[in-house]
């Protein structure tokens, strides 16, 4: 399953403020559910498109190269679990983290960090839109951050180096 059901770019387009976020953007994720609270409980993968659902809502989308690595799990994730209510405070209606892992990786993360349903924890499957837009580490997702608001981008950083600069929590806090 593919994150987008848009043809393959001849050449990736990145994303800039003032754009609309593309059609047939789709991850996978696995929803939390009580039952399935345990870092070892496996969910059903689902289908998000985030094409529909960020044409209604604010949303933030933060891309990491890999879940459960250093500077992911360190230097990048925790600001925005930490500052989760001054971003929802801002009117953010949906926080999403997306990697190249599997949903189930995903899911593990999220629960690994204390991680509910407040922010969605999903895959970028075959990186397939983190390489439409041309911002990869490699064959993962690059580390990048975006803020759409309904369909608009008004955000949309890659970090130019390996630090967590522009697509860090304080970075999205002041473009909110």
């Amino acid at each position: 399953m593919s994150t987008s059901t848009s043809p393959e770019l001849a050449a990736p387009h990145p994303l800039k403020a003032g754009d609309s976020f593309p059609d047939g953007v789709k991850f996978t994720y696995v929803p939390y559910t009580p039952e399935k609270e345990a870092i070892t409980s496996c969910g059903v993968p689902q289908q998000f498109n985030a094409s529909q659902e960020f044409a209604n809502k604010k949303a933030v989308l933060v891309a990491v190269p890999g879940a459960f690595t250093p500077g992911c799990s360190v230097r990048h994730l925790p600001g925005f679990i930490d500052h989760l209510s001054e971003i929802k405070s801002k009117g953010v209606d949906v926080v999403a983290v997306i990697a190249f892992n599997d949903p189930w990786v995903m899911s593990a993360w999220a629960k690994a960090n204390g991680i509910k349903d407040e922010i969605l924890f999903m895959t970028d499957i075959d990186t397939r839109f983190s390489k439409d837009i041309g911002w990869t580490k490699g064959d993962r997702a690059g580390r990048y951050a975006m803020i759409i608001d309904h369909g608009k981008i008004t955000y949309a950083q890659n970090e130019p180096g390996g630090d967590v600069t522009v697509s860090g929590v304080d970075a999205v806090l002041k473009a909110l």
